[in-house]
């Protein structure tokens, strides 16, 4: 029982798009920062010290860029729930928004 050619074509055309999304995957991962992951799911290190600090000053800013999002989106929420409900209390809603603000200006 022989293979036929178009299996054995078909076969390695797999393998190939299976190994360039290998490849394709991990240098997504390098470029962008990721610690990259053995074969058992541990992480595999960084051999240099300099590659540690550059991964870490980049997590760090990535964090700080986040908190930052997330105290807009905050404030935002804030000012969209005033406006958008009608209670009784809307003029004491912003009265609070305001001397919350003047509270964060006044703060180091």
């Amino acid at each position: 029982m022989a293979i036929e050619p178009q299996t054995i074509m078909i076969a390695l055309s797999a393998m190939a798009m299976v190994t360039c999304g290998w490849f394709i995957n991990t240098w997504l991962r390098v470029r962008h920062g990721y610690l990259l992951e053995n074969s058992w799911g541990r992480s595999v290190y960084f051999k240099t010290v300099d590659a540690v600090q550059q991964a870490l000053a980049l997590l760090s800013q990535k964090k700080a860029q986040l908190r930052a999002e997330l105290g807009s989106a905050k404030d935002r929420l804030n000012v969209e729930r005033i406006v958008t409900d009608h209670g009784y209390s809307l003029t004491q809603d912003i009265d609070a928004l305001r001397a919350s603000a003047s509270d964060r200006s006044t703060k180091p």
